[in-house]
């Protein structure tokens, strides 16, 4: 029961945060509109240049930018920061293209999953829920209160900061660490 409070609490929240600015909710100082792209519209976003130029980087920007649906949870750019000295600058270089898109395709999921969804899953799994990304990853879900945590398969873990913005070809949710596969 106190999870279904929980996820309550979220969807809430999320339902209040798009209201305030009538459906386009602002990222990195810029306003998201529905009727863009992922792509079109992270360019504008302040908070996520380095998963822009990573994006660029690993080819998938036409990817990102085709019909979907996509789930994307969106590094900032302080979650790159969090990665030890050298790693983003490192993964940019082409000779790391296949590392990189494995990473950036651990954090897209070929579907549209709104705050709603995520948390019915976790409901439904009893407080956990098993999410498949395009790039073959693992994520699991659960709720800390009313926040979602999203846990890699390397046992790192990340808090979707924003939920709900919606795209064009998906939705974006914000998440604050870089989602990282399995070793």
């Amino acid at each position: 029961m106190k999870l279904r409070f929980a996820a309550l609490a979220l969807l809430a929240s999320s339902s209040i945060a798009l209201a305030d600015n009538h459906g386009n909710p602002m990222v990195g100082g810029a306003e998201m509109f529905a009727d863009k792209t992922i792509v079109e519209n992270a360019v504008n976003s302040a908070d996520h240049t380095t998963l822009v130029a990573a994006v660029q980087a690993a080819g998938l920007v036409e990817t990102l930018n085709g019909a979907g649906p996509f789930t994307v949870f969106a590094p900032t750019n302080d979650a790159f920061a969090k990665l030890p000295a050298g790693t983003v600058e490192g993964l940019l270089k082409p000779e790391s293209k296949d590392q990189l898109t494995k990473i950036l395709t651990c954090h897209v999921v070929g579907a549209q999953a709104l705050a709603a969804d995520v948390a019915k899953m976790i409901t439904d799994g009893s407080g956990k829920a098993t999410i498949d990304t395009v790039g073959g990853c693992k994520l699991e879900a659960s709720l800390d209160g009313d926040m979602v945590k999203i846990k890699d398969e390397a046992g790192g873990t990340a808090t979707v900061t924003i939920a709900d913005v919606m795209q064009k070809n998906g939705v974006i949710h914000v998440i604050d660490a870089v989602l990282l596969p399995a070793s």
